[in-house]
């Protein structure tokens, strides 16, 4: 059950406890993390972003990929065969959708499907939604279940376009954004700690914070001042980025240099306005 001691559940699909996954001393020693049986079932996937010369290039060939995987392009409906529309087009759920919820507002419905898609594949129960979530019973879990099980998002493998996101970043960050990097520094502006409790403080600057199952940064200290009187500054570990905003040309957060987090416990430096 989730909790302010509680970080998730004991199974997962990326093969490490999920206790050591959110954890600090992961953060600190990363591995490479893969969702079980992503890259092997989309194999064909991988071979085309192996051909890509750059980024651009890769975000062209995945959105091609997901395209013809989930019929998220309009333009492949099947006409009648008069050419005539084939009547109201059915409703598929998107990633893209998701992600542009997300940037609208973390505690949308859109976000809770996110913040579920995490705590079903990585096992880390989120922390927040609308409000603080430290218990089953209570309301926040509530609203938080029954958002992320929308039928309207869960009509077309939802989570799966969300584990070939993660995959399709994880390979972007391996091979053309930051080769040979464990870490990359971030920041979250905040106004209070509401959101995530406070483990262990070392001084006035320095704590160790539990996020939310998934959270926003930005690459520019600068873009989160805006967002909060306090800066948290974290060395995130590349296995735990699932998205940012320049990864696709398309449908970009809306953020600023965003980057998507899997959350757990941080070592941060809290600095001030």
């Amino acid at each position: 059950m989730p909790g302010r001691s509680f970080l998730g559940h004991s199974t997962n699909l990326v093969g490490l406890p999920t206790d050591l996954v959110a954890s600090c001393a992961f953060n600190e020693h990363p591995v490479p993390l893969r969702i079980s049986g992503v890259r092997e079932m989309n194999r064909s996937l991988f071979e085309m972003l192996s051909h890509a010369p750059d980024l651009p290039d890769a975000g062209i060939a995945f959105a091609s990929y997901m395209m013809a995987m989930f019929g998220l392009d309009p333009e492949q409906q099947e006409p009648e065969p008069d050419g005539r529309p084939r009547g109201p087009r059915r409703y598929r759920s998107s990633f893209l959708r998701l992600i542009k919820g997300w940037g609208y507002d973390s505690n949308s419905p859109e976000g809770a499907v996110m913040k579920g898609w995490v705590e079903s594949r990585f096992g880390i129960f989120p922390t927040f939604h609308k409000q603080i979530i430290d218990r089953t019973t209570g309301d926040g879990w509530t609203t938080y279940v029954e958002e992320k099980m929308s039928s309207r998002f869960h009509n077309n493998s939802i989570y799966t376009q969300l584990d070939l996101v993660y995959e399709f970043c994880q390979w972007a960050l391996a091979t053309m954004v930051a080769p040979g990097e464990t870490h990359v520094t971030l920041y979250r502006g905040v106004n209070d700690f509401d959101e995530h409790q406070i483990v262990e403080r070392a001084d006035k600057r320095n704590a160790v914070v539990r996020m939310n199952n998934l959270a926003s940064f930005t690459s520019e200290r600068d873009v989160a001042d805006c967002f909060g009187d306090i800066i948290l500054t974290a060395r995130v570990p590349v296995a735990k980025i699932a998205f940012f905003n320049t990864l696709l040309a398309r449908h970009p957060l809306k953020g600023e240099g965003e980057y998507l987090v899997i959350g757990g416990d941080y070592r941060v430096k809290a600095s001030y306005v």
